[in-house]
């Protein structure tokens, strides 16, 4: 008789990276982009617009390197003591965990004897991993990555900075705000329907949100500049 192996491919397996990245991409296109029009609406010196540009760029990707780092890494100390405390009770009181686990399957539905069946079943297949996956709710598509975290948004960050300065650099300047904005609201409909694709999202609702907070973010920007930048 043949057998067919069934494969699947859960997207929930990229909620690390893809999360990270998307808010690099997404902050470094939107920061940039609103620096580069508020400065350009503010003053019409293009050596100051690029400047601005750059340097929103480096301390961007730095501070969202730093940021990503810091935070996914408390996430995983706390992983880390959870694990530390499971394995604890493991080693103490073994029957007082199959009897949770069992416990557990009962509240999902399952009847008493099976419950304790299917417990024990998974005890002894791995008693740990178990508990960490139907008690704690832990799974190795969601543990927490520090370094990959940073590396993403720090990586994407940049990519998406890059946008708006390059177009900076090309647009003669007294287009250079409107050549910025355009561009980086093009930019933020093709990131949004690459999460959405990436993520197995709605590509519309994802596209429509993405774009319209970035082109918010700007207008609001360009408007503080245009103020501050008629006062001076």
């Amino acid at each position: 008789m043949n057998r067919h192996l069934h494969t699947e491919t859960h997207l929930v397996s990229r909620v690390g990276w893809l999360r990270a990245a998307v808010l690099g991409a997404n902050d470094g296109l939107i920061s940039t982009a609103s620096l580069i029009v508020g400065v350009a609406a503010a003053t019409p010196n293009k050596e100051a617009i690029l400047v601005a540009g750059l340097a929103g760029l480096v301390a961007g990707a730095m501070a969202m390197a730093a940021g990503e780092y810091v935070s996914v890494s408390s996430q995983s100390d706390t992983e880390a003591a959870d694990l530390a405390r499971e394995t604890a009770e493991q080693l103490a009181d073994p029957v007082a965990e199959l009897a949770e686990l069992a416990g557990i399957y009962r509240e999902r539905g399952l009847d008493a004897a099976l419950a304790e069946e299917v417990a024990k079943q998974l005890t002894a297949h791995g008693a740990l991993a178990a508990h960490l996956r139907d008690e704690l709710g832990m799974s190795e598509h969601t543990m927490a990555r520090p370094i990959q975290a940073a590396l993403a948004s720090a990586i994407t960050f940049s990519a998406g900075a890059a946008i708006p300065v390059v177009v900076a650099m090309a647009a003669p300047l007294q287009y250079a705000s409107w050549a910025v904005a355009g561009g980086s609201v093009i930019a933020l409909a093709m990131l949004g329907m690459l999460a959405a694709k990436a993520g197995g999202a709605n590509l519309v609702r994802s596209t429509l949100r993405v774009t319209f907070w970035g082109a918010m973010a700007m207008a609001v920007t360009a408007g503080v500049g245009a103020i501050f930048g008629t006062a001076v």
